[in-house]
C-alpha cells in the first residue's frame, strides 16, 4: 500500500513538472497550442522505402517523440507518425543552441515537427538530421513504460488513443479495417450496387429477432427505437425501381456482451432484384476472395489454430442435412412439434413451451453442428418458424429459402429469397405477434406501411446481411470483436467513462 502511494506520489510530481514545463513556454512566447498547423512532406516509412531517392534531401516529418536519448552538444529521438516511426538525429550546431535547449527539456509524448536531411547512421540506421524542431503540441500525461507497454485490456478498450500509441498492431488492425470496408465498396460498386442511408431512429425496429433499444423523441412527444437492422427500408427502395441497394451502417441490438457480440456493431444489408439465395450465395464467394486477395494477400487466411481457406467451392448443405451429419437425427422423419420436442428431451436441448419444430431443428443445429463448421460453408433451407421475412420452398412449404455463411463456426452472414407476397408476409408478422404476446421479446412487430410497399410490388429478390465486425476479425486474424471496434461499449465507471 505505501508503495503505491509513493508511486502515485512520484507520478503527481512528474505531471506537475511537464505543466511547469508548458506555463514557461508559455511566458516565453512559445506557446505549442496557438500553433495551427505543420506542412508535413514525408512520413516513416515513406523515407525508409525510398532512401535512395531521399539521401541528402530535406523532409519535413511530425508526429509523437516515443524516446529521446540526450549526449552533450547532440542527441537522438524516435518519431513516430501514421506508418510507423523514424529515428532522429538533433546536434546543437544544427539547429541552434536556443532550440536545441528547448529540445532537451521537451518530454516523451511531446509532438514534434522536425524540418532536416535524410542520412544513415555509421550502424546503417536511416534517420533525419534534424535543422529545425518545432513543439507542435506539449504532453501533459504520461504514456505506460514503452518496455511493458499498455497491456490492461480493460485500459486499451476505454483508452483506445493511448492503445493505438504504445501497440502499434492495433492502428495495423484499424488500418486494415478501413481497408476491408473500401475493397467491400469497391466490389459492389463494380457489380451496380448503389450506396444508400437509411433512418436509425424508427417507429418499428423490424428485420432481425432481436430487442431494440428505446428513446424518446421530444419535438414530436413520440416513442422511438434505434433501428435492428437494415431490411425493411432497403426493401421499399427495391420496391421504388432501385434494383440493387447496399448500406454499410451502425445497427443496435439490446442484448449481451461477449467475445462475437456488441450492442451496436456494423453491419452490411444489400438487396438485389431479379435474383434468389443462390444469387446471394454466388456474391458472397466472390466477394470474401475478392476483399482476402485485395487486403489479406491470399485467399488462404489463418485465423487462430486454423487455416481457413477460401479458394476452394464453399460447401452448401441444408439445416436438415447438417443435422443429420453430426446427430444422425434426421428432421425430415420427424412430422410434428410433438415428436420434435420428445428427441430434444431425449438430447437435453432446452426449449420453450411455444417452440415448435423448426425452432426445435434450429437448436439442434446450435448445439451439435456450428461448432464445427470452420471452412466457409452455406447452411441453407431453414425451418418457416424462424425466418418470417423469407420465401417459402415451393417444393416444401415448411421450409424457406434461406442460408447461413459460417466460417471458424460463426454466423458470418444470412441470405434470403425475400418474401414479396403481401398476404403471405401479413400472416408471417401475425404469428411474430402471438410469439412476441407468448414471451418472445425478440418478435417482429407488423410493419403497416412495409406491407403497403409490398401492395405496391417488390420484384423477386434476393437480400443478404453481413456482420462486418467478424468479418474483420478473420481477415485480422483477431479474437474478439473489441479488437475491431475502435471504441466498444463498456460500463460507464464512476458517472462516466474513465
Amino acid at each position: 500500500m505505501a508503495g503505491q502511494q509513493n508511486q502515485q506520489q512520484d507520478i503527481n510530481q512528474l505531471l506537475k513538472v511537464r505543466r511547469e514545463k508548458l506555463q514557461e513556454l508559455q511566458a516565453n512566447g512559445k506557446n505549442p497550442f496557438e500553433i495551427t498547423k505543420y506542412n508535413i512532406t514525408h512520413h516513416s516509412t515513406e523515407i525508409k522505402d525510398h532512401f535512395d531517392e531521399l539521401e541528402n534531401q530535406e523532409v519535413s516529418i511530425a508526429g509523437r517523440m516515443m524516446f529521446k536519448r540526450v549526449m552533450g552538444k547532440a542527441s537522438f529521438c524516435n518519431i513516430q507518425d501514421l506508418q510507423g516511426s523514424i529515428q532522429v538525429y538533433a546536434a546543437r550546431d544544427d539547429v541552434g543552441e536556443e532550440s536545441y535547449k528547448d529540445f532537451k527539456k521537451y518530454d516523451v509524448g511531446d509532438i514534434l515537427g522536425i524540418k532536416g536531411k535524410v542520412f544513415k547512421t555509421k550502424t546503417g540506421e536511416i534517420s533525419v538530421h534534424a535543422e529545425e524542431i518545432t513543439l507542435l503540441s506539449k504532453s501533459l500525461q504520461i504514456l505506460p513504460e514503452k518496455y511493458h507497454g499498455l497491456t490492461d485490456t480493460d485500459i486499451r478498450y476505454r483508452q483506445r488513443y493511448v492503445d493505438l500509441i504504445m501497440n502499434t498492431e492495433v492502428k495495423d488492425t484499424f488500418v486494415k479495417r478501413s481497408k476491408i470496408i473500401s475493397s467491400i465498396r469497391r466490389y459492389l460498386d463494380t457489380q451496380g450496387f448503389i450506396e444508400v442511408e437509411t433512418p436509425m431512429l424508427v417507429s418499428n425496429a423490424g428485420g432481425a429477432a432481436a430487442r431494440p433499444f428505446e428513446t424518446h423523441f421530444n419535438a414530436l412527444n413520440e416513442d422511438l427505437k434505434l433501428r435492428i437492422s437494415l431490411e425493411l427500408y432497403l426493401k421499399r427502395l427495391i420496391v421504388g425501381g432501385m434494383e440493387r441497394v447496399y448500406e454499410i451502417g451502425r445497427v443496435f441490438r439490446n442484448e449481451g456482451l461477449d467475445t462475437r457480440h456488441n450492442p451496436e456493431f456494423t453491419l452490411m444489408e444489400l438487396y438485389q432484384a431479379y435474383t434468389d439465395y443462390h444469387g446471394m450465395m454466388d456474391l458472397t464467394e466472390n466477394l470474401y476472395r475478392h476483399v482476402a486477395k485485395e487486403v489479406a494477400g491470399s485467399e488462404v487466411l489463418a485465423y487462430g489454430d486454423y487455416t481457413i481457406d477460401l479458394s476452394k467451392p464453399f460447401e452448401r448443405i441444408t439445416m436438415v442435412d447438417a443435422v443429420k451429419k453430426y446427430t444422425n437425427v434426421d428432421f425430415s422423419e420427424i412430422h410434428s412439434t410433438q415428436e420434435a420436442k420428445k428427441l430434444a428431451d431425449e438430447h437435453h436441448i432446452e426449449y420453450e413451451d411455444r417452440h415448435q419444430k423448426g425452432d426445435i431443428l434450429s437448436l439442434f443445429f446450435e448445439h451439435y453442428v456450428e461448432e464445427h463448421l470452420i471452412q466457409p460453408t452455406f447452411v441453407m433451407d431453414h425451418p418457416i418458424e424462424i425466418s418470417p421475412l423469407t420465401k417459402k420452398k415451393p417444393d416444401n412449404p415448411e421450409y424457406v429459402e434461406r442460408f447461413e455463411f459460417f466460417l471458424n463456426g460463426w454466423e458470418m452472414a444470412n441470405a434470403y429469397s425475400e418474401l414479396n407476397d403481401p398476404i403471405d408476409q401479413r400472416e408471417r408478422f401475425e404469428e411474430q405477434e402471438k410469439a412476441f404476446s407468448a414471451g418472445d421479446a425478440e418478435a417482429n412487430h407488423t410493419d403497416e406501411d412495409f406491407l403497403n410497399a409490398l401492395n405496391i410490388g417488390m420484384p423477386p429478390t434476393g437480400g443478404i446481411g453481413f456482420g462486418i465486425d467478424r468479418m474483420v476479425m478473420i481477415m485480422t486474424n483477431s479474437m474478439a470483436i473489441r479488437d475491431v471496434l475502435l471504441f466498444p461499449t463498456m460500463k460507464t465507471l464512476g458517472g462516466k467513462d474513465q
